[in-house]
């Protein structure tokens, strides 16, 4: 190295911090983010977010590939099977390792052998909408209509086995009320029915069904985390419309292949922890209804442990299980 070289090298390493932590450490290339949904979806949007600012930490491109199908299924596959170096993670919807593997067949991941589990970023939570015609007001007279008119209450969804539809059944069980389902593919169409009211209501992202909310195209009746959601402060949840034992909370996390060393696990995990603390990614999440929750890895593992249990009890009383 020339005498003028070495004479810069102090300055460069003030001002490129992220170009040097990259060049010790995890990635030593550009890393491809994997979303199992179509772009300009939530989860395609998340992921794009949370993209630009590990890309702008770790001074390495960081680029998102959607890889299409089965609820998630089809990327997480392709994940799995991925060089074990860190270069290929998988930006991780809740359903797809919590829901879907109980009601589609041939499914050929498994939770437990084909992951390494890296982080929880945020929390999202449904938000139950319906046609303004609709007369009902709140969750108590809504189960009031349903019992006094049984079947006559449809409600939209993404399609059978999504997060809202599962909403949707789970506030039957929990009510014993009858309501029919309608699936669709994906939320925005369910929406548009909802507001022209060829269906009654749906559960949907509150992310996505604030603006018609604010616009007065639906009517919010409540949210479906144990707590209200800062980005509809006046909506209650679940728990304070008289639903006991109701917490539906959806989370997008990241995980790798299963063989990812404990180096380079480590150094992800640190990346994760270093942009969700980022104020700018918080504000950007939390202003369309996102909540920061940043959890390890273990603490992941074991979340998808409990609510595979949850969702394979509800699955199963609702009868939409596939056949093992």
């Amino acid at each position: 190295m020339s005498k003028r070289s070495l004479r810069f090298t102090p300055l460069l390493l003030l001002l490129s911090p992220a170009l040097v932590w990259a060049s010790d450490h995890w990635p030593d290339k550009p890393v491809k983010l994997v979303v199992g949904y179509a772009a300009g979806g939530p989860v395609d949007t998340a992921a794009r977010q949370f993209a630009k600012f590990l890309g702008d930490q770790v001074g390495q491109p960081v680029v998102i590939e959607n890889k299409t199908g089965a609820s998630g299924i089809i990327a997480a596959e392709n994940v799995a099977r991925a060089p074990a170096d860190g270069s290929v993670l998988y930006f991780l919807a809740s359903p797809t390792l919590t829901i879907t593997p109980h009601i589609q067949k041939g499914i050929q991941i498994d939770k437990d052998r084909d992951f390494r589990y890296l982080g929880n970023l945020v929390e999202y939570t449904n938000v139950l909408v319906v046609n303004n015609k609709l007369p009902v007001k709140n969750i108590s007279e809504l189960v009031a209509y349903a019992k006094a008119n049984p079947g006559a209450l449809s409600f939209g969804s993404a399609g059978v086995g999504s997060s809202n539809q599962l909403s949707a059944e789970l506030l039957k069980q929990r009510t014993d009320t009858e309501m029919l389902h309608v699936p669709y593919r994906g939320n925005a169409p369910a929406m548009i029915d909802v507001i022209g009211g060829k269906t009654s209501m749906m559960f949907d992202i509150t992310g996505t069904a604030i603006n018609y909310i604010n616009s007065g195209k639906v009517r919010a009746l409540a949210v479906t985390s144990k707590e209200r959601n800062r980005a509809l402060p006046d909506v209650p949840s679940m728990s304070e419309a008289g639903i006991d034992d109701y917490d539906v909370t959806g989370w997008y996390g990241v995980v790798g292949p299963a063989k990812l060393d404990d180096a380079t696990a480590g150094q992800i995990e640190k990346a994760l922890k270093t942009v969700s603390e980022l104020p700018e990614y918080r504000k950007q999440m939390e202003k369309v209804g996102y909540t920061i929750s940043l959890r390890s890895g273990k603490q992941l593992k074991s979340r998808i442990d409990n609510e595979y249990r949850l969702w394979g009890e509800v699955t199963a009383k609702a009868g939409i299980q596939a056949d093992k």
